[in-house]
């Protein structure tokens, strides 16, 4: 049976970047009543692609700075992923296509949706819409990069497939998008080699 959830306050902790909230709730299961408080970081949904080409067998990730991972650990702050971005009041498939050709420097005419999903649950509130996109040489229309005015510096990697497998046993990849992904197309997409 779930629970029952009412929401008692509200209240914003901080609205620099997104925004973090301080939630006050009851959660009744059965008979026993909880009063909760919990945190959630609202950042807006957002979507993931992995490009792909079979006839090269190579895939298309980014590496930028990412600055948690730099103060959790990273000696860079530089991630290898697979391009994101926020949907920002967009439908998916048009987010993921605009944020493709920012990003990458490739204008794909056609993607396909494969799932979505929580990618941290336990504090933030984005739901993730995962695509797949074939890609040509010939789609390459600029270089990339990331938009200046939002502070982007991402570098275009096209590498082969089988080296981004080898990458995340070797930890040279990390971002579970992009894992998650990688695996999809091995299943999907390059299940022969």
């Amino acid at each position: 049976m779930d629970p029952i959830i009412e929401i008692k306050a509200k209240e914003i902790l901080s609205a620099n970047w997104y925004k973090l909230y301080k939630y006050s709730f009851t959660k009744q299961s059965g008979s026993s009543i909880q009063i909760q408080h919990r945190e959630v970081y609202d950042r807006g949904n957002g979507a993931v692609i992995l490009l792909y080409n079979t006839e090269k067998k190579t895939v298309v990730l980014t590496r930028q700075f990412r600055m948690p991972t730099f103060v959790n650990g990273n000696p860079s702050g530089m991630l290898i992923e697979a391009c994101a971005g926020l949907l920002d009041n967009d439908h998916p498939k048009e987010a993921i296509m605009r944020e493709t050709e920012e990003e990458t420097g490739y204008r794909l005419t056609d993607v396909k949706k494969v799932y979505e999903c929580y990618m941290s649950p336990g504090s933030v509130t984005e739901i993730l819409h995962f695509f797949v996109g074939a890609y040509s040489d010939n789609q390459k229309v600029n270089d990339g990069g990331g938009l200046a005015e939002e502070q982007e510096e991402i570098e275009v990697l096209e590498i082969p497939f089988a080296t981004a497998l080898k990458m995340i046993e070797t930890g040279e990849i990390k971002d579970g998008k992009t894992i998650m992904l990688l695996q999809y197309l091995q299943i999907h997409i390059f299940k022969n080699g």
